[in-house]
Parts: C-alpha cells; structure tokens; sequence
C-alpha cells in the first residue's frame, strides 16, 4: 500500500496572488508623443497573443485605449533595481488619489529615472527598451474592464488585454546561433514571487516538446 502522507495545509487569505511571473515593462505613447513605461507581472502567452492584466485608471491603461500597440519588454535579473525605480511612480498628472494614498508620484520621464534607453521599434510607435533582453512590438486586439470588490485600495476596476505580437526582438547573445529559439541557458528573466523580486534558480529539466 502507497505509504504517502500528504504534507499539512492551512487556508490563508493573502493579499495578492503574484505566484510567480515575468516582469514586463510595457511602452506605449503618451497624448504628447513622449513614452510612459509600466512595470507589471500580470501577462501570459498563447501562440502569437499575450493577455495582460493592469488596474485601471492608469497612464499605460489610458495609452493602450488611446494608441491601441504597445511594447512588452521583457526585463532580466539585472533590471531589478531599474525596475524598482519606476515602481512607485505613475505618468498620471495629477496623480489619482487611490494611487497616491499607496506612495506613488508623478514621473514624466522613466527612463532617465531607471536609466535605460529608448530604441525605435518597427511595427508600433512606442520604442522599445535596449536593455531588455526581449522586446515584443504588439498590437491591442481586446479590452475588458473588470470591476474589483474592496479587498484592497484602488482604482475599483481592472483591465484584461489581449495583445498581438507583431514583432520579436532578442538579444543575439540569448539566440541559440543559426535558429530562432531562446537559450534558456543564457535568457535570465526576472520573476516577481509574492511581491519580491526573484532569478531563475538552478535549471530543472525540460519538456518532451523542448526545441533546444
């Protein structure tokens, strides 16, 4: 007979489900033609779409309906500390009172605040950021507003949208040579976990359907 005893377990309320994903910064163009970026860790990829969850009322919210494209730059390990930067910042002016009664302040300049650097993207407006290993030009094909219940403060909603990617930019150095897929030796994506900032780890294996 199976001798396994199942580990103990407790119901907990926590109060986010940041589980473990990617960190994105997401371009999009102001009303002005400057660029506004938005850290967020709320994305998942089917095929050639990408389905991202921000909450509303913000300045990269306001771009996506206005413009319609994006750029999901995809930050590594080594962005953390210019991700943090922009974290409690929002190109909303004036700041909205939810935002602000969580520590945010207006900034209208990203990246010189994290010290990146813009490159031209060629699909969409928005640029691209060089330091981000990977870089997907997108187009907005959905847009889903949600209302949130008072579990914690905010804007009261949220919004779902889904992406097209039109285009793929990678770092050459994480190309596996001759191909067009990403080394995962070499691709170091950065993960938010709980609401803190997390690498790779050690490598585990790979599925049956793995390429490289």
């Amino acid at each position: 007979m199976d001798s396994y005893r199942a580990p103990d377990s407790i119901v907990i309320h926590p109060s986010i489900l940041y589980f473990g994903t990617p960190v994105v910064l997401i371009t999009t163009r102001n009303a002005d033609g400057s660029t506004n970026i938005t850290p967020m860790s709320s994305a998942w990829a089917l095929a050639d779409r990408v389905v991202i969850g921000l909450a509303a009322g913000g300045q990269g919210v306001a771009n996506l309906r206005r413009e319609h494209e994006c750029v999901l730059n995809l930050a590594s390990e080594d962005l953390q500390e210019a991700t943090e930067r922009m974290a409690p910042t929002t190109g909303c002016d004036p700041v909205p009172d939810w935002k602000r009664a969580n520590g945010y302040r207006h900034e209208a300049d990203k990246f010189a605040l994290a010290g990146l650097h813009a490159v031209a993207s060629h699909a969409v407006s928005a640029p691209r950021i060089a330091e981000c290993p990977l870089q997907l030009e997108a187009r907005v094909t959905l847009v889903v507003e949600r209302p949130v219940d008072d579990w914690r403060p905010g804007p009261g909603a949220y919004v779902i949208a889904e992406l097209q990617v039109l285009r793929v930019h990678a770092h050459e150095d994480i190309v596996v040579p001759g191909t067009q897929h990403i080394d995962p030796a070499r691709y170091q994506p950065l993960f938010y976990l709980f609401r803190h900032y997390v690498g790779r780890g050690a490598a585990l294996g790979k599925t049956f359907k793995a390429e490289v």
